[in-house]
């Protein structure tokens, strides 16, 4: 018979998500400090935790030794400001590309177009339960529709890129993940998009997709009521400002949804310049304080060592600790804007501010 697939150079086998739990399974403590971090998340985002959501971390993660390393900071940062933010480790495996480039750990783990796959969802899930074991909780980009079914038992939050928003397979998946999830504006700074696809995800759906097994099936959802708005900036700048927020606050109740935003300190709210990450910061802790109860966290693109770098021929000329995609701002400079942001919440709570704990 005459071969139809013309364009598919190879079919190679992968191992299921069943199989991968028993490779990498999780234990009872485990298991149990991520229910209570997603219970914890949930507070937060309904309004009933005080906190503000910190969604920290590089802008993808390429090397699982720097990773950790970062994960170790974090986790000892959170003890100086958990009483007044949830930090929640950005571990972003998959880069949504325009055209091309590095597609992330997971689909290009040697970072040399090889795509070794298994491996990389392998590595993905094992880097994952190590920082879980830390005690800190972590957040991924859900891209391919897929992937959630290896790892998606580690996440404790997640969120849906500007570029696929409007995807019904996105929102369909979103309905069904067992964890709070943020929908990014537009890229043109549009937020309808955004806005429809949290009301999309808030209904039940039914999806075809893959089982523990490996086997296709028809999952059925009962729909995300957990689902908020995440403010990018656009193509026309920010949108993180006072006027922003409340319009945005606005169009969320006039849809008969939760006014739940999350300020996403980095892309063009801070026009892609990471030293700007603490100007969006302030006007964040600034309007919290102020009384802007819609504002329930914030995001920040921050790696070990500040900057970007491209990825070389040899790849042991890697810089450690320095992003392959997005600038990011340095750790020193990640723990003096949190641990000063921190001051400002609970300065405004002990002067009897309606919106944090005293």
């Amino acid at each position: 018979m005459a071969n139809v697939d013309i364009r598919i150079r190879a079919v190679d086998p992968l191992l299921t998500p069943g199989e991968l739990n028993e490779r990498l399974p999780i234990d009872s403590a485990t298991a149990h400090f991520i229910a209570r971090s997603r219970d914890t998340i949930n507070g937060i985002i309904k309004g009933r935790d005080r906190r503000l959501l910190a969604v920290i971390g590089p802008c993808s993660l390429h090397d699982p030794v720097a990773a950790l390393e970062y994960a170790n900071r974090l986790k000892a940062l959170s003890s100086e400001i958990g009483d007044v933010m949830y930090p929640v480790m950005r571990t972003y495996f998959e880069k949504p590309r325009t055209v091309g480039g590095w597609k992330g750990l997971i689909l290009d783990p040697r970072m040399d177009g090889t795509y070794d796959i298994e491996q990389g969802i392998i590595i993905a899930r094992s880097l994952l339960l190590d920082i879980v074991k830390l005690g800190l909780p972590v957040g991924c980009e859900v891209l391919d529709p897929i992937i959630p079914q290896y790892i998606d038992q580690v996440i404790c939050w997640a969120s849906i890129g500007a570029r696929t928003i409007e995807s019904q397979i996105h929102r369909n998946l979103a309905s069904g993940l067992s964890v709070p999830v943020g929908f990014k504006n537009s890229t043109s700074g549009d937020l309808h998009n955004a806005i429809n696809a949290i009301k999309s995800a808030r209904q039940s759906a039914s999806f075809i997709g893959m089982d523990y097994s490996g086997a296709s099936a028809i999952f059925r959802t009962t729909g995300n009521d957990c689902g908020h708005l995440i403010l990018r900036g656009g193509e026309h700048g920010p949108n993180y400002y006072e006027d922003d927020v409340e319009s945005a606050r606005t169009m969320l109740e006039k849809e008969g949804l939760d006014p739940t935003i999350i300020i996403d300190c980095s892309h063009a709210n801070s026009r892609k310049q990471p030293g700007r990450q603490k100007r969006v910061l302030r006007s964040v802790i600034d309007q919290v304080r102020w009384g802007e109860t819609a504002i329930r966290g914030f995001m920040l693109e921050s790696n070990l060592e500040e900057g970007c770098q491209t990825i070389p021929a040899d790849l042991s000329q890697l810089k450690y600790g320095v992003s392959v995609t997005d600038a990011c701002i340095g750790w020193e400079e990640t723990e003096r804007i949190l641990l000063h942001a921190a001051s400002l919440l609970r300065e405004a709570g002990s002067e009897g501010g309606t919106r944090l704990p005293l």
